[in-house]
């Protein structure tokens, strides 16, 4: 075993980039960073028929989307046949291999008579060649598959990184396909070949893989290479009980990305479940690259809770750069009310709509510091970027109109304050110091209460009750619209 520390994540592109399999990229990527150690991205693509370009591109996205920046690859199977042809010959000639002609029809067969005995339905050993035994004369036409002798007799026992001990019968397993009739190789084989040739020295895996294992080891020790250490990690159960997988449903990644989630949120919420340090239920990449060990990894298999992951991510949004959010929710935001918030920007800028930014507003500065602004208020109070992007349309849609709830808080007692706070903003540097003091004079001489006025501002500027502090929200909307709209809103009241 090399004392270099070297992982893999090796997934099948015959879907998106799943969620249980990110967490395996993680918990890889983490091990490797915390040694000093390389982590190796291996596409496991013999499956041809269920294989796609397409896939590929989710799953390498999906990882740099995480940040899960790989060291070497990433490395193609099917651009290593050669290699598993020339291993696959030498276990021929060493007798720890051999071909099997029976055909599909007659294996199942086989299994059904096996069965009606009440046996545990496996291959008989029809072609497996031992001392004084005869073969059946090779049948013409029927293009072989390639079988490993597996040994008959002993145990195979490993220690598990996550499970601890765990031994097998050889008499539990039989001898395994590793090579179909047209050469290519099945996963169990091509796997171990890689992860020799790679030197791998730690395998993190689903615990579905644990079945695998033996027939694994068998075939290192067969090669007279070195055994990796292996763990293999619980699975997630979703809100019914049941394992998330591709088979049923389960987002990927990026359906995760495109929803508003942060990628240093999904990388948190995914490196919890299964793994801990003390009660630490936030930390970044950095913090668990320093803590990550297999100490800690759980047995018991994790629940996926949206609830819990919402607050991951309004943590990180909270905290996120303010420039940074605004560069990823400009895309939402467009994607909104693209049509309503050009109608804004051409009539406050006078400009061509190809020549408008999205983010300006009217009355507000004409660059994108605007939607800076406006996500540095929104951000406290919202779970995704969608929900942000949300918010955010407040300074960007047309404003709803809705005259039972203007009826209702621009009254005609309420309407003299309203009309001297629009002729004392005419006079005003628009800062929301400046609009705050101005509402703290008239709500003075009127003898009146903040929400008094400030409802009656929302609702006419907004088209809504609820806003964030008033001065802070009249401020993003830009001094000209804001007048506009309360002057517009009160004449003839």
């Amino acid at each position: 075993m090399s004392p270099v520390v070297r992982t893999r994540i090796a997934p099948s592109p015959t879907g998106f980039l799943h969620l249980g399999t990110a967490r395996t990229a993680i918990f890889s990527w983490a091990y490797a960073r915390h040694f000093g150690g390389t982590f190796v991205l291996r596409i496991e693509d013999t499956d041809v028929a269920r294989s796609t370009p397409e896939a590929i591109d989710a799953i390498v996205d999906g990882l740099a989307w995480l940040g899960l920046d790989a060291d070497e690859g990433p490395f193609y199977q099917m651009q290593r046949l050669d290699r598993y042809r020339e291993v696959i010959d030498s276990m021929l000639a060493a007798g720890t291999a051999y071909r099997c002609y029976c055909t599909p029809a007659e294996l199942e067969a086989v299994r059904e008579a096996q069965r009606a005995r009440g046996e545990k339905p496996r291959y008989d050993g029809t072609w497996r060649p031992e001392p004084g035994k005869a073969l059946p004369p090779i049948p013409a036409g029927v293009d072989p598959v390639v079988r490993f002798r597996n040994p008959l007799d002993g145990d195979v026992t490993w220690d598990d990184l996550v499970k601890g001990p765990i031994t097998i019968a050889n008499r539990e397993i039989d001898d395994l396909i590793i090579a179909r009739p047209d050469g290519v190789p099945t996963y169990n084989f091509a796997v171990v070949v890689d992860d020799w040739d790679m030197r791998i020295s730690h395998v993190f895996r689903g615990d579905e893989h644990v079945n695998n294992t033996p027939w694994q080891i068998n075939l290192f020790n067969a090669l007279g290479a070195p055994l990796p250490h292996f763990g293999h990690v619980p699975v997630i159960l979703g809100d019914d009980g049941l394992k998330l997988s591709k088979r049923r449903g389960a987002v990927s990644v990026l359906a995760y990305r495109d929803d508003g989630y942060l990628p240093e949120a999904m990388v948190n919420y995914l490196a919890r479940l299964g793994w801990s340090h003390g009660d630490e239920e936030l930390f970044s990449k950095e913090q668990l690259v320093e803590w990550f060990d297999t100490r800690h990894l759980v047995k018991s298999a994790a629940h996926w809770d949206p609830k819990k992951l919402a607050w991951v991510n309004n943590h990180y949004i909270k905290a996120a750069d303010d420039a940074r959010l605004a560069s990823l929710v400009a895309p939402y935001v467009r994607a909104k009310g693209a049509g309503a918030v050009e109608s804004h920007l051409v009539r406050a800028q006078g400009a061509d709509a190809g020549e408008s930014h999205l983010v300006r507003a009217q009355g507000a500065d004409a660059d994108e510091s605007h939607l800076v602004r406006v996500v540095a208020l929104m951000k406290d109070r919202c779970d995704t970027l969608v929900q942000l992007a949300d918010a955010a349309m407040l300074f960007y849609r047309d404003r709803p109109v809705d005259p039972a709830l203007e009826a209702e808080v621009v009254t005609p007692a309420i309407v003299p304050a309203l009309a001297a706070f629009v002729e004392r903003a005419e006079g005003i540097a628009w800062t929301r110091a400046e609009i705050g003091a101005t509402l703290k004079t008239v709500l003075a001489d009127f003898k009146l209460k903040m929400p008094q006025i400030a409802i009656p501002l929302r609702v006419l500027v907004a088209g809504q009750r609820e806003t964030p502090s008033v001065d802070a929200t009249l401020e993003l909307f830009g001094k000209e619209r804001v007048i506009e709209r309360v002057r517009s809103g009160i004449e003839g009241r």
